[in-house]
């Protein structure tokens, strides 16, 4: 073992070891099977704090369960990204001079598989740095052809079945990619605009306007070109009268209808609504239900088309909103202009506005396939932790709507679907087999659909297309249905709810038996982790360390491929919280960390403070197994047993059998945060300040061989509990534990996990070392408030001994000496009169410490007096801050709250102080 914990010296070593000696394999071995499907991260880029986060929990439930003997699968693999990557291939090629459609389709396709070979190996690299322990040799790509045939067969089988369909209907269009997209690619966002408020001339039965109007609102008006209705609610008493009647459409020359409906809200604007089915959502749910022809007026690009009147062909539609709107003042017909905050969906790839557009598209009949899926859910086949997402996953299966699942991209999985001259279509799982299926020769001729499936559609067949599904495979039989998924609630909707759909569908069970829902990863301040925010974090930065100025360097470089120039607020805020860039803290630290904090379903702040302590913890597990080494060197290798083990360790043992049960039922329950928590208060606070401090007097007698046995079976179970969280300090230690205790397994990885045995649970010893640790602390507690040398041997006096501080003294007095340093321990009879001392309570005894000639009174004073007058200056100066409104009010909140528990801090010091002065002056 390495003489100083460094990370960088194990974490490679460890790493390459297990993977060569093929540990992460499924083996199909062991007593029952534990599948996880890793969440396929997008191939276009890097693993982000979120990614880390999720990873660290699989891993670690991952190493927990192989190591409980169960034959473990954690699939691995990555998505496609259909608009992602085109996107990045695509701003290659323009910075080249040339464009995907200068290439043709087949060259683009090329092009992005090149990409992908080049980059597609930076996620694995950065998952093998976080000490993820996948099966690699099963590493998956959604378009690879084992997926890509289950991908076809998926689509025509459910074609076929009438469950996907093609069809007319709106949906969200960006301009820019000149695709469609799903709701999960859209972001609204608040945005300053204007509200324009038109006049619409009521018509009379001949058609002709009159004098009466109806005044509509609208925060578009380049739509007012396909209006094909407006209504009012048909309880509004102001409209009831005009309900079947016609307004003459400005501009257009068109009457439409005044319909009565309740989407129009007689307590908003103007109470008339006007109604644009083929450029709103919820004007085409008013155009269905009364049956109003659709206009588009919009070309792919946003750009006014042929269907609008002449005067505004072809014009971008910002600039046909300010020609309508110039048109309308006119003629008279603009009413006002007001201020108004809104929502814009704008595509969180572009960055451009989404239009709703009504376009061709495939659709999968998402309703028929819900229902079992929401049975699922509701006869417990699925259970989410926490349980209540599941009414997330309810509310949406619920009202679900039909799918669209095609793309209007070049990079994905195309449509397996053929159109002849006429445009009639024909599905099949190649041409071949559409002209074999429907007896087309080669006199018709065929082109296949342009457009590509949705990537979800492909993700969503990932529990079992993975393991090389529709062929039975073992595997399948093996691992499906997987274990948990473990994944953000921001795709409950998206992913998992169609990944039950389809395994119910194409398996006929469930793909999960468990969803745990992850919090998101933000940063100290609670803020969410964005680039334009500037507060994104690297986890490889964590592990390695990085340069403020490589900090600054990536981050700016992030933010400009983003499409932002904020760069001024990344540079404060970098140099705010990181002045001195960010120290290696190195992978277990890491992973601690996201351990500790992996409360079931809550948001994470990230603090750097919780990395810097874990790191800590990773040199205290470090120096402490070093100690075990060094005084256990003459030990026989020879399993360790109880034969004739002292009260000392008959307790740490006994504390261990505690730890392993909660370790374990925290494990079980996705409590990560307290199954760390448990390990951590074992390992530092019992094990190390302790139970190694204990031992050292047992050392130097005749029971050195049992007490050396004892400290290196209990460094082992302990390391194999730490194992699944911090993977590589313990096994750098574990290797060196192992020939000492005689063991067999060749790693810690794939070594027994601990198992409770209640035979070795010892109250009495339990009672016993809590006594001695309380007689302990008390003096410890004494030495500190009367700044007495924490070596200096005292002499003890204690009164009002029970019976059983009688024994305890008796059993363990020399325990007691060692331990509190002290001279010798007098008992005083009952009634003898008590000396001046300093006291400290263990139940009812009285623990003395006769301060004569120990301290010199009035020295110690001054001290505490001294001490004092500083603590009050930074009170005062604290309380002047936090008293200054403008401080309150203007400075960033994490300062004004750091402000606060520095006062909170020193108050509650100078009671302690002042708590000590009163002993001092009552002697």
């Amino acid at each position: 073992m390495i003489e100083k914990y460094d990370p960088s010296l194990i974490e490679s070593k460890w790493y390459q070891h297990w993977e060569q000696q093929g540990y992460f394999k499924a083996n199909q071995q062991g007593t029952g099977s534990y599948c996880i499907m890793i969440p396929p991260p997008n191939v276009t880029g890097t693993l982000h704090m979120g990614h880390a986060f999720q990873d660290t929990i699989m891993d670690t439930l991952i190493r927990y369960h192989r190591m409980q003997g169960k034959n473990t699968l954690w699939q691995p693999g990555t998505d496609h990204a259909g608009i992602a990557t085109q996107m990045v291939v695509e701003r290659q090629l323009n910075a080249q001079g040339t464009s995907r459609v200068e290439l043709g389709r087949e060259a683009f396709v090329d092009k992005v598989w090149e990409w992908k070979e080049q980059s597609g190996n930076t996620i694995t690299q950065q998952l093998r740095r976080m000490g993820a322990s996948p099966d690699w040799s099963r590493q998956r790509f959604t378009m690879d052809d084992g997926l890509s045939a289950a991908v076809l067969k998926v689509f025509v089988d459910l074609y076929e079945e009438g469950l996907i369909y093609r069809g007319q209907r709106l949906v969200n269009w960006d301009p820019t990619l000149n695709t469609a997209l799903s709701d999960l690619e859209v972001e609204s966002i608040e945005e300053n605009g204007s509200m324009w408020h038109f006049k619409y001339p009521v018509a009379d039965a001949q058609g002709q306007a009159t004098n009466e109007h109806l005044i509509i609102a609208t925060t578009r008006p380049e739509t007012l070109l396909g209006d094909t209705a407006v209504a009012v609610n048909p309880a509004d008493e102001r409209f009831q009268h005009l309900i079947g009647q016609q307004v003459l459409l400005p501009l257009c020359d068109r009457l439409i209808p005044i319909v009565g409906d309740e989407h129009a809200d007689p307590e908003k604007g103007t109470g008339c609504v006007k109604i644009t089915p083929a450029h709103d959502f919820n004007d085409y749910e008013v155009g269905q239900r009364h049956d109003l022809p659709m206009i588009n007026v919009m070309n792919f690009d946003a750009t006014i088309n042929h269907n609008a009147p002449e005067p505004f062909w072809d014009m971008p539609r910002y600039e046909a909103r300010q020609a309508v709107v110039k048109a309308m003042e006119d003629l008279g017909l603009l009413d006002e202009i007001k201020p108004h905050v809104l929502m814009v969906p704008r595509g969180d790839r572009s960055g451009d506005v989404i239009e709703p557009m009504l376009t061709n598209q495939w659709y999968v009949d998402a309703k028929t396939l819900a229902g079992p899926a929401i049975k699922a859910v509701d006869n417990g086949d699925i259970k989410f932790v926490p349980d209540n997402w599941k009414n997330t996953y309810y509310a949406w299966m619920n009202d679900i709507q039909d799918w669209c699942i095609s793309r209007q991209l070049w990079w994905g999985h195309r449509i397996p679907a053929w159109y002849d001259e006429q445009d009639n279509y024909y599905v099949g799982l190649s041409e071949a087999d559409v002209r074999h299926k429907h007896g087309l020769d080669e006199t018709v001729k065929l082109r296949q659909d342009n457009d590509v499936l949705d990537t979800w559609f492909s993700s969503a067949l990932w529990p079992f297309a993975t393991l090389d599904w529709p062929e039975n495979t073992q595997e399948l039989q093996t691992y499906y249905p997987t274990n948990v998924l473990v994944t953000g609630f921001d795709i409950i909707f998206f992913w998992v709810a169609r990944m039950i759909m389809m395994g119910l569908k194409f398996m006929g069970d469930v793909p999960f038996k468990e969803v745990f829902i992850t919090g998101l990863v933000r940063d100290s301040h609670g803020q969410k982790m964005s680039k334009s925010k500037g507060n994104v974090l690297d986890p490889i930065d964590l592990i390695d360390g990085i340069t403020l100025e490589d900090l600054l360097a990536k981050r700016t470089q992030g933010l400009m491929q983003d499409h932002t120039k904020k760069v001024d607020h990344i540079i404060q805020l970098t140099k705010e919280d990181y002045p001195d860039g960010i120290k290696a803290y190195g992978c277990d630290a890491m992973r601690f960390t996201f351990a500790s904090l992996a409360s079931t379903g809550r948001d994470i702040n990230f603090d750097m403070g919780r990395v810097e302590g874990y790191r800590n913890f990773c040199n205290k597990i470090f120096n402490a197994s070093r100690f075990v080494f060094m005084n256990t060197e003459d030990h026989p290798a020879q399993a360790w047993t109880m034969d004739q083990a002292s009260t000392v360790e008959q307790w740490i043992v006994s504390r261990l059998q505690h730890t392993i049960v909660e370790y374990r039922k925290h494990m079980d329950r996705y409590r990560l945060d307290l199954a760390s928590q448990t390990i951590y208060d074992f390992f530092w606070n019992e094990y190390c300040d302790w139970f190694l401090e204990l031992s050292k007097p047992l050392l130097k007698t005749a029971m050195k061989a049992q007490v050396q046995g004892t400290l290196l079976y209990v460094l082992d179970q302990a390391l194999r509990l730490l194992h699944p969280i911090m993977p590589y300090v313990t096994e750098e230690i574990w290797q060196a534990v192992k020939p000492r205790l005689n063991l067999s397994a060749e790693s810690i990885m794939i070594s027994e996990f601990p198992t409770a045995d209640e035979a070795l649970r010892n109250p009495s010893a339990e009672a016993a070392i809590e006594w001695i640790k309380g007689f302990t602390l008390g003096v410890r507690q004494i030495r500190g408030e009367m700044n007495i040398p924490p070596a200096k041997a005292l002499p003890v006096v204690v009164s009002q001994v029970n019976q059983q501080d009688q024994d305890m003294l008796a059993a363990h007095g020399e325990l007691i000496q060692n331990m509190a340093r002290l001279e010798a321990v007098t008992v005083l009879s009952a009634g003898a009169e008590e000396p001046a001392a300093a006291t400290a309570l263990l139940g009812e005894m009285k623990i003395l410490i006769p301060l004569a000639g120990l301290i010199d009174v009035n020295e110690e004073t001054q001290r505490i007096e001294k001490q004092m007058g500083k603590i009050e200056q930074e009170i005062k100066r604290a309380q002047g801050k936090l008293n200054n409104d403008k401080f309150v009010s203007k400075a960033p909140p994490h300062l004004v709250d750091a402000e606060r528990d520095k006062l909170q801090t020193n108050q509650q010091a100078l009671s302690e102080l002042q708590e000590q002065l009163e002993k001092l002056q009552s002697l």
